[in-house]
């Protein structure tokens, strides 16, 4: 039971409480995005777009530093090059598009934004309808009586129109919500983070583990 409490926990905070940071990085990177490729010709977008990238990059650590515990697995945090020794201030301030790595966790900023939001509605429908089941017997008795109910849901699947059948099957889907709740949030979990893995990190024989890398 703890260990499903756990996962419950674990997937709920992954996909909930990361969706507005997602909506944020999407926000900026698009934005910074714009206007950098918007003004490369007048010189000045090229710092732009090098800013999006440090923001991006800022972005995808805090991403990664949540995989391990959601995916189950080590990862590590793929190589960022460094401005070569005696570099000038224009190659060192375009340093952070160096590298592929740079261009894919902006790409990880843009797309991760729709698979979000799908799995931000999975989670939240799911916990409204097992929230919303399981309590219905507390206040389904007084919906049944209000005009234009009619049976509800039980009547118009031909189930009966009565206040005892219209509070249990409203209950009973609330049950099915419940009990298919842990799978549902995994599956959200995952898809969010799938896409996040295969962007943003490497197997942790690659690189660096995480847990030394986002402390350098």
């Amino acid at each position: 039971m703890r260990t499903l409490q756990r996962s419950i926990t674990r997937d709920t905070r992954y996909v909930l409480a990361g969706f507005p940071v997602t909506v944020t990085a999407f926000g900026l990177t698009v934005t910074g995005v714009a206007a950098g490729v918007g003004a490369a010709a007048a010189f000045v977008g090229l710092p732009v777009l090098a800013g999006t990238a440090t923001l991006a990059r800022k972005f995808a650590d805090f991403e990664r530093s949540s995989l391990p515990e959601v995916t189950g697995q080590a990862l590590a945090r793929p190589h960022y090059p460094a401005a070569p020794a005696g570099a000038g201030w224009f190659r060192r301030t375009m340093n952070p598009l160096a590298g592929p790595q740079a261009w894919m966790d902006l790409m990880h900023a843009i797309l991760a934004l729709p698979i979000a939001i799908v799995s931000f509605t999975l989670a939240v429908v799911w916990w409204a309808g097992t929230i919303a089941g399981l309590t219905f017997p507390i206040y389904g008795w007084t919906l049944a009586k209000l005009p234009g109910v009619d049976g509800g849901l039980p009547g118009l699947l031909g189930l009966g129109t009565g206040d005892g059948v219209f509070v249990a099957v409203n209950t009973g889907a609330g049950l099915l919500f419940a009990l298919t709740l842990p799978a549902v949030l995994r599956i959200a979990a995952l898809l969010k983070g799938g896409v996040a893995q295969a962007l943003l990190t490497r197997p942790a024989d690659e690189s660096r583990p995480l847990r030394h890398a986002m402390a350098a």
